[in-house]
């Protein structure tokens, strides 16, 4: 209980911090990605506070809670045990810097908790990113920097680049790593967007009772989709997803991040439904 609560204070401390903000934002998120092998289903929802403080500097800060339920056929069900349920909380705190009207400098700093079904300090760990925006004309943006990522599974150094173009004041490419995106909107009330981004997690398993001493299952794809979003009412928006997982690998680490199984799942599509709420 004691450990339970020193990680729920950690993560609170900067969200509650920004609790009178200008803007408001509730996320809630419902995802199916079914393989040959096995079957993921996650859940997750985020409250974000997003504030600008003066002139050049703006704040965002985001509180995350992710659950992702593993359904295995028989046969690999008997040959894992009870891996089938894992949880993150995670905390996003961000700043924005305007450096001058076309550059601006973003620093992130994300605490996050990835378990099993028993929190444990050691599960904690640190993410973050650097990041540079720079304003090459009235249409063109481009993005550089790094972080310490999950994009392939494990906490890992990755470099960040994208460029984006306004094409119209209804449309916008997005081309880089880990994201791209093209977007589109014919009104006020509709957006569809085409995307592709490199994303991953891992979670540390309870005990290490498996014959091969795994203490981690790693997670990590590449997932191309088509979204729509609705605005249904003023603050009210509903989105869809359907897509496709690419080079999808589910795996289990050891304490030396050395793959010690792979259950080889394949590839498999990606249905997903969202609900937002933005102030």
């Amino acid at each position: 209980m004691k450990i339970r609560f020193l990680i729920s204070t950690l993560f609170l401390i900067s969200f509650f911090a920004v609790n009178a903000q200008e803007n408001f934002l509730v996320n809630m998120n419902l995802k199916i990605e079914p393989t040959d092998k096995i079957d993921f289903t996650k859940s997750d929802i985020g409250i974000s506070y997003n504030k600008k403080l003066n002139a050049k500097n703006r704040i965002t800060n985001t509180l995350e809670y992710s659950n992702l339920k593993v359904d295995y056929d028989l046969g690999n069900n008997d040959a894992v045990g009870n891996l089938d349920q894992f949880s993150q909380i995670q905390n996003k705190f961000e700043i924005s810097h305007e450096l001058s009207n076309a550059t601006n400098l973003i620093f992130s700093i994300t605490p996050t908790v990835n378990s099993q079904r028993n929190l444990d300090v050691n599960d904690l760990a640190l993410l973050g990113s650097f990041e540079i925006n720079q304003k090459l004309n009235s249409k063109l943006t481009l993005n550089i920097g790094a972080a310490r990522a999950t994009v392939f599974g494990s906490p890992k150094f990755i470099p960040t680049l994208s460029l984006n173009y306004k094409i119209s004041n209804e449309s916008s490419v997005l081309i880089g790593f880990p994201d791209s995106k093209i977007s589109y909107s014919n009104n006020i009330r509709n957006q569809f967007s085409l995307t592709n981004r490199f994303n991953g997690n891992y979670y540390y398993l309870d005990a290490h009772n498996l014959d091969n001493n795994a203490t981690k299952v790693t997670l990590s794809q590449m997932s191309s989709a088509f979204v729509y979003e609705r605005n249904v009412d003023k603050n009210w928006f509903l989105n869809f997803k359907a897509g496709y997982d690419f080079d999808k690998k589910y795996n289990l680490i050891n304490s030396d991040d050395h793959k010690v199984y792979d259950f080889n799942i394949g590839n498999g599509y990606v249905l997903g439904i969202g609900i937002k709420y933005k102030q």
